[in-house]
């Protein structure tokens, strides 16, 4: 693959696009859900409440022992060298966080015990100190798993049809251009997506995460939104508080800017799974679940892979096992290799350098022409 990466290759018949880049197949695949499960040893879905509180206590000591180092040593410092402390301090924390990030997603998916209101409570807690409304949020992303890759009813990095591109894209079709649409998107890209849906599903009406009345939910799931709500204004009030106490600077420094390191992967890595040249989008007319789980590829975030708990390289197995455990995740995603074959996507391109390549790459999507060719398969293009 093109750019140092390892997709998996398919047969040589298979159209080729963007230079070495091979597309991924998109005929029925031939083995089933049930086959895939078969070929994953039983005991990679057992959920353990003890296995998975362990995770997360090492998560938390490692986020105590940068936060003791930062407030208690780094004032001491002289000044040059406090400029370099700080963003070490916001890389290693804001890493960290997104771990912990992950593991309230798990409990989303009901994947970190065999008790759903374990499940909940901790997630609640958890997501809401990172400033995310749980419960909104845990829906959303469901019907994410239930819909991936369908053009009309995916919740979240539904890609464009030419149609639909505005008349700036093509000003910022070139390397600043893409520059500040990346810095844009890492930086402010999920809080907008929170508040107003961007780069979402298209609803009737104001889709939002804050509103219980919202498209996004129906009448079951409307209480529970409002107490996401509540989390999220809880912790809100919390760092108020922090602000009058401690100062402004000292929760932007100590709090606010690994936040935004949090935000900025999370959005980093969820747009690189679902965001590759090779990847296909289907219409109604060519979609099925199965097919659409697998148009998603695994990554290679090197030793952010243990941090992140194995999220960006397991994604795959992920979509097709959501109530997995991360922690079996890696020997089931070894175990299904043979069986998904072709049908498996690997790029192991430095995410630095696949972000812009996706960014470059990826603007819109439509289907191929020519009598043989599908008018329900999406692929990306990026010509304006």
């Amino acid at each position: 693959m093109g750019a140092g990466g390892r997709m998996s290759v398919p047969p040589s018949q298979r159209k080729q696009e963007s230079g070495s880049m091979k597309r991924a197949p998109i005929s029925k695949p031939p083995f089933t859900l049930s086959e895939i499960k078969k070929a994953i040893p039983p005991h990679c879905f057992q959920r353990s409440l003890i296995r998975s509180f362990s995770y997360l206590v090492y998560d938390f000591i490692l986020v105590s022992i940068f936060y003791y180092v930062a407030t208690t040593y780094f004032r001491n410092l002289p000044q040059p060298l406090s400029f370099v402390a700080w963003p070490i301090y916001w890389a290693l924390q804001g890493s960290v966080l997104t771990g912990v990030w992950v593991i309230a997603h798990e409990c989303g998916h009901h994947a970190f015990s065999d008790y759903q209101w374990i499940d909940d409570t901790v997630g609640l807690i958890l997501h809401s100190s990172l400033l995310v409304p749980y419960f909104s949020w845990k829906y959303s992303h469901r019907r994410h798993h239930s819909n991936t890759g369908s053009l009309e009813r995916d919740e979240v990095f539904v890609p464009k049809k030419r149609s639909s591109i505005r008349w700036w894209a093509k000003y910022l079709n070139n390397p600043p251009g893409r520059f500040v649409t990346i810095t844009i998107q890492l930086t402010l890209g999920w809080p907008l997506y929170l508040a107003f849906n961007v780069a979402g599903r298209p609803y009737e009406g104001f889709a939002c995460h804050y509103n219980p009345y919202g498209p996004i939910y129906n009448d079951r799931e409307r209480l529970q939104i409002y107490i996401s709500d509540v989390g999220v204004l809880a912790v809100t009030y919390g760092l108020y508080r922090l602000v009058l106490a401690k100062g402004l600077a000292w929760v932007i420094c100590v709090y606010g800017v690994p936040l935004l390191i949090v935000n900025a992967f999370l959005v980093m890595i969820t747009y690189l799974q679902h965001t590759h040249p090779a990847l296909p989008h289907y219409d109604s007319s060519e979609w099925d679940w199965l097919r659409g789980a697998l148009a998603t590829v695994d990554r290679d975030y090197g030793i952010l892979n243990k941090v992140f708990h194995n999220i960006t390289d397991t994604h795959i197995a992920h979509h097709l096992f959501s109530t997995m455990p991360h922690y079996h995740a890696m020997e089931a995603t070894k175990a299904i290799k043979p069986i998904l074959g072709e049908y498996y996507s690997f790029d192991g391109t430095p995410v630095y350098k696949a972000i812009f390549r996706e960014a470059k790459e990826c603007i819109y999507v439509e289907p191929d022409e020519g009598e043989q060719s599908s008018k329900g398969v999406f692929w990306f293009r990026n010509k304006i």
